[in-house]
């Protein structure tokens, strides 16, 4: 029986051939119905390009032919058609997703630039960068200072990014604010939390590993206060600016713990000054911001203050406060001399401003408070890095500096040849002269920074 099928088979497949101007059942699916034939792979599926189905030849035979054109072409299979994509497809298809990535990063980079005050955290950065270079005496780790300011820069992101997922009902109230990533919806809450988190942990992390526990017990100590107590107080009282001030001068005594691994009497000088120069500078922001402030539910001293009396009184004392510091840094041997008076002179220009604000409350007096007060902390800073002194200098300029901290070590001890045969003895001291510092002499330092230093009379007995 299957002997007969076949031969039929074969015979009807011949005559089709021979007699082309017969119908083709190779066109039809009903061939296979035909022969009995159960219907399978060969009835739905088509093999075609782009340009049609099947080609056949003039006279009606199959005829299959190859593209000539040389193009690489690829072939995408379905379940009912293998389609043959060419390779300028290819390519768009890969400039779509390229170009919907670079956006993606474009938007997100935003974001968190944003997110973290990117500015302000960079003068952070600037601050604790100071403070490594006053603190690193006669070499300077260049290594170490990136790593330092690293671990600065994310600490401060991720404090101003929680800053902005506590304040994020506040911010959509005022108009300086709303555009920000959150208040816009640009930004989940949980994507900028995890975002603050990470980076958080991470500068920390990192400034324990390159510098040294203090210094990351410091910055997580900032991020803290930052956060968790001056956020939360912006709505409550306004000593907030006070403690916010604090939170601005940590970061150049991470600095000098990072450079020195501890913090001595003279890494206070730029911490006090970050912290009297925040007070004028917020006070007059607050002074041109103030329905602002209102509006987004900000306890400032400005709000309470319609005269503006009290918010000029705060900037101008606060101005004043910084006048001794160019004088402490010189005696306290952080700086030369010319820092002394560049400094007083740059502090008088600035009480001048603030005096200024104090007699025109106006929001022209406080635009110049605040302008003033920008231009005066990069300046001061400038003059501290330039005029600062190393250690061998300051042993140039104090040589009798063991005495003064009452300890004599061996390397001081005087030393008398009388020819060169002699052997070297070192001369017995009076119990006169290796006396302890007196307690008067505390006073030149803090907090009576004006008394005079008191004098040391040396007499050879």
């Amino acid at each position: 029986m299957f002997r007969n099928f076949e031969t039929r088979l074969s015979s009807k497949l011949i005559s089709q051939v021979i007699n082309p101007n017969l119908n083709n059942p190779l066109r039809s699916p009903n061939i296979f119905d035909i022969y009995g034939v159960r219907r399978g792979v060969f009835q739905s599926p088509h093999l075609h390009s782009s340009t049609g189905g099947l080609p056949s030849s003039p006279s009606g035979s199959l005829n299959l032919e190859f593209d000539k054109s040389g193009r690489d072409k690829a072939y995408g299979f379905s379940s009912s058609t293998v389609t043959v994509i060419g390779q300028p497809d290819l390519v768009n298809s890969s400039i779509s997703k390229v170009r919907n990535v670079s956006e993606a990063i474009r938007h997100y980079g935003q974001c968190y630039w944003e997110l973290s005050k990117a500015r302000l955290s960079m003068l952070v950065v600037a601050t604790s960068g100071a403070g490594f270079v006053l603190g690193s005496g006669s070499a300077i780790d260049f290594a170490g200072l990136c790593w330092t300011c690293t671990g600065t820069m994310m600490v401060a992101a991720s404090a101003n990014s929680l800053n902005q997922v506590f304040e994020k009902n506040n911010d959509a109230l005022m108009k300086r604010t709303m555009r920000r990533p959150l208040p816009s919806g640009r930004l989940s809450i949980p994507h900028a939390a995890i975002w603050a988190s990470s980076v958080g942990i991470a500068g920390t992390t990192l400034l324990a590993y390159k510098a040294n526990i203090l210094t990351a017990g410091l910055a997580a100590s900032n991020l803290a206060l930052y956060a968790f107590v001056y956020t939360p107080l912006k709505q409550i009282h306004p000593v907030n600016t006070w403690v916010g001030a604090i939170v601005g001068g940590i970061p150049p005594l991470l600095g000098w713990a990072a450079a020195s691994g501890q913090i001595s009497l003279n890494a206070w000088i730029l911490p006090a000054a970050l912290y009297f120069w925040q007070l004028p500078h917020f006070m007059a922001l607050a002074y041109l911001c103030r329905s602002d402030y209102a509006a987004g539910g900000f306890r400032m001293l400005s709000f309470t203050d319609a005269s503006g009396r009290r918010t000029a009184l705060v900037a101008l004392r606060n101005s004043l406060y910084l006048l001794p510091l160019g004088f402490l840094a010189y005696d306290w041997g952080v700086t030369s001399g010319w820092f002394c008076l560049e400094s007083g002179l740059l502090t008088l220009s600035m009480v001048a401003m603030a005096f200024s604000f104090y007699r025109d409350r106006t929001a022209k007096g406080a635009r110049r408070m605040f302008h003033g007060s920008l231009l005066y902390l990069p300046v001061f800073m400038s003059g501290l890095l330039i005029h600062r002194l190393t250690e061998d200098e300051q042993v140039q300029k104090e040589p009798n500096s063991s005495k003064l901290f009452g300890f004599l070590s061996s390397e001081n001890l005087r030393l008398d040849r009388e020819n060169d045969d002699e052997i070297i003895k070192p001369r017995k001291e009076s119990p006169i002269r290796n006396h302890t510092r007196p307690p008067v002499a505390y006073a030149s330092v803090a907090p009576f920074p004006f008394l005079p230093a008191p004098v040391y009379a040396d007499c050879d007995l």
